[in-house]
């Protein structure tokens, strides 16, 4: 099902007063300011929903991509999304943290997940990536985090060269994280 907001009403065949019609009439379910679904719309994540409507560009990233690759237990309060940095954090209702990352590395180690329960997808960055992230960004996370997430990845036949590779690319990454491989090996 795809996410109906006032800007995209007349593909779906109404106007915008005939939108808000249908969300009173309990027709639609509003999943945030401007987004629909309809009511009778399987289940879906409505955090991803709204971080994918409100920017096409929007990946999960740090604790939220971890707990996606099952290589944290930790469950995070909110949904990390990371935007390129120097574009417009939205304004958001669901528990959503906008984080902005370098626009050069932006599209490094991105990949798309589609969004059960509707038609949209979001960005998804990869385990080496997340890792990378973690480590570089471990002061705002949690050195814990990271080093968890490298043990499973490890545990799970990740390769520390592939690590490595990401991390030479992106900043203040390459140190902590060949400590991390050096203590863990």
């Amino acid at each position: 099902m795809a996410a109906i907001t006032p800007s995209t009403a007349d593909r779906s065949g109404m106007s915008r007063a005939s939108l808000y019609r249908a969300a009173d009439a309990g027709d639609l379910t509003r999943i945030a300011r401007g987004i629909y679904l309809p009511a009778k719309a399987p289940a879906a994540d409505w955090n991803l929903i709204e971080a994918a409507t409100r920017r096409p560009d929007a990946t999960i990233c740090l604790t939220s991509a971890l707990a996606h690759h099952d290589l944290i237990d930790t469950i995070p309060d909110t949904l990390d999304v990371a935007i390129p940095r120097g574009s417009r954090s939205p304004a958001t209702e669901q528990a959503i943290t906008w984080h902005q990352f370098d626009a050069a590395t932006f599209t490094m180690g991105r990949g798309s997940l589609a969004i059960d329960g509707s038609d949209l997808t979001i960005g998804l960055y990869s385990p080496e990536r997340c890792i990378a992230d973690a480590f570089r960004l471990r002061g705002q996370l949690d050195y814990e985090i990271a080093r968890d997430a490298l043990t499973e990845w490890l545990r799970r036949g990740g390769k520390p060269n592939q690590l490595m590779q990401v991390a030479l690319q992106l900043p203040r990454a390459k140190a902590p994280v060949l400590r991390a491989l050096e203590a863990l090996s």
